[in-house]
């Protein structure tokens, strides 16, 4: 039986999906996504947000309280994407659900891919415990989620 695919952040596969209209490729996971051993996915790109955008922190908490409702997603600029940060969350989920992955590897610190430290939602570069929006939700769906900090 062939090895089950790991579900990667879209911009350490390569793609110039973040916020800024970059991409962090990660040549190890490019190379696992080109050999079909892994599944690239931008939940704020599946949310419906464009590329670029202004920069985005979860404020008030992490993703988990996101999830329930106990925090949101603020630009730069003070508007609330929460929405569209859970809908993309709910479809990266869903689609790692379709392939049968059991794995993430995402892209440290960001609102939607943090795991385990996040920006603290001040928008000056301070971190803070916790996750993002799709690492929580991935994690209630049982995945092992781990960060890459991408390297370029």
């Amino acid at each position: 039986m062939p090895e089950r695919p790991v579900l990667v952040s879209a911009c350490l596969a390569g793609v110039p999906c973040r916020y800024d209209g970059r991409a962090k490729p990660d040549a190890a996971l490019v190379a696992d996504v080109e050999a079909g051993r892994a599944v690239p996915a931008c939940a704020e790109v599946l949310g419906g947000m464009d590329t670029p955008r202004p920069a985005a922190e979860i404020v008030g908490g992490d993703g988990h309280d996101v999830l329930d409702g106990a925090a949101t997603v603020r630009t730069v600029d003070g508007e609330d994407v929460t929405a569209p940060f859970v809908r993309g969350a709910e479809a990266v989920a869903d689609l790692a659900a379709s392939h049968g992955v059991t794995t993430a590897v995402l892209q440290a610190r960001s609102p939607s891919c943090g795991c385990g430290r996040i920006y603290d939602g001040s928008h000056t570069g301070a971190l803070a415990d916790g996750d993002g929006v799709v690492a929580a939700l991935l994690r209630r769906r049982g995945l092992d989620v781990v960060a890459v900090r991408g390297t370029s």
